[in-house]
């Protein structure tokens, strides 16, 4: 059952807004202010909030402001229930972060149209952004296994080569040292690898081979927000 949260000062309006959203299967929360709103929305999680514009202390355009900013809440589509018909208000509530808007006093068919509408396009949204997050997976598995193979073939290969000169009678310590070389130079390549890796905040993800894809390790663009 989708959860809607509606923001109202006047508990009429919620009241009737309650009344109709649940005949249509809908479970409704609540808030008669902005804070509490906020408040709601942050510890619910809704799936789409109904917000008033006009209301006394935080305004419908600060919550707006507020959740459509917020990393918990930013996802969540916001329509604004306004009697504002000025196109300066409309303007500054859809760049507020609000993803649509309905005038007072609403139709019952195209409220619930507007908001299947909106819900539909928050699944769409949420299923492409599990889409990029398993492309950025299978992309970081490609680039792990592309930038460390090399240096871990390395470090196995002198290992191998330590144990057999220890088998011999009389080792050579000079080759011993030689692969204990080998092997913390290729440790250290894996320790910038995963330095690269971990200071990424947006992968910059590149064609490698046989239709998969593999992350820019040298690009700047990954270090920005």
């Amino acid at each position: 059952m989708k959860k809607i949260l509606v923001i109202d000062d006047y508990p009429d309006n919620v009241f009737l807004l309650q009344d109709r959203l649940e005949r249509e299967g809908f479970e409704v929360l609540k808030a008669y202010d902005g804070e509490m709103g906020i408040q709601k929305a942050m510890s619910e999680k809704p799936d789409l909030i109904l917000l008033d514009i006009m209301m006394p202390g935080v305004s419908g355009y600060d919550v707006c402001k507020t959740l459509s900013t917020n990393d918990e809440t930013k996802l969540i589509p916001i329509i604004l229930l306004t009697a504002l018909t000025e196109a300066d208000n409309l303007k500054s509530g859809l760049q507020a972060g609000a993803f649509d808007y309905i005038k007072k006093p609403f139709n019952k068919t195209e409220l619930i149209a507007r908001i299947n509408s909106a819900l539909r396009f928050s699944e769409t949204n949420k299923f492409l952004l599990e889409i990029e997050k398993i492309k950025t997976f299978a992309a970081t598995v490609v680039t792990a296994n592309h930038e460390i193979k090399q240096p871990l073939t390395l470090i196995n290969l002198s290992t191998t080569a330590i144990k057999r000169e220890l088998t011999k009678e009389n080792p050579s310590n000079d080759i011993v040292l030689k692969r204990v070389e080998f092997i913390e130079n290729a440790a250290k390549e894996i320790i910038k690898v995963l330095e690269k890796m971990g200071s990424i905040k947006k992968p910059v993800i590149t064609p490698y081979v046989n239709n998969l894809h593999i992350i820019d390790l040298n690009s700047e663009k990954h270090k920005s927000n």
